[in-house]
């Protein structure tokens, strides 16, 4: 008979925190856990958030995504989604969707 021990999630405030610790240039795909996404968020220099999935279906976040198309198209510069938007703006909206 197994012990199941209940698996601590993390809140969405603890992941875009720990995100901001995989900004750095050795960062890769394989540091986003499955069920998220990495995006670049920034007006001059670009940070790396970690988000939930369940985001895309947020119209806040579509209005990102919508932005983002009219800036980039399909030609992001860092390499991944990037989203034209102030960092600050990106974690308030954030925190507002985790809620």
């Amino acid at each position: 008979m197994a012990i199941r021990v209940p698996r601590m999630l993390q809140s969405s405030k603890q992941i875009l925190r720990q995100a901001k610790l995989l900004s750095s240039s050795s960062s890769s795909s394989l540091d986003v856990p499955k069920g998220y996404l990495a995006v670049y968020v920034g007006e001059r220099k670009m940070k790396r958030f970690v988000v939930p999935i369940t985001y895309l279906n947020e119209p806040s976040f579509q209005d990102l995504l919508r932005r983002a198309e009219e800036e980039y198209g399909f030609d992001h510069p860092m390499g991944g989604l990037t989203i034209p938007c102030s960092e600050e703006a990106f974690i308030n909206l954030a925190s507002l969707l985790m809620n």
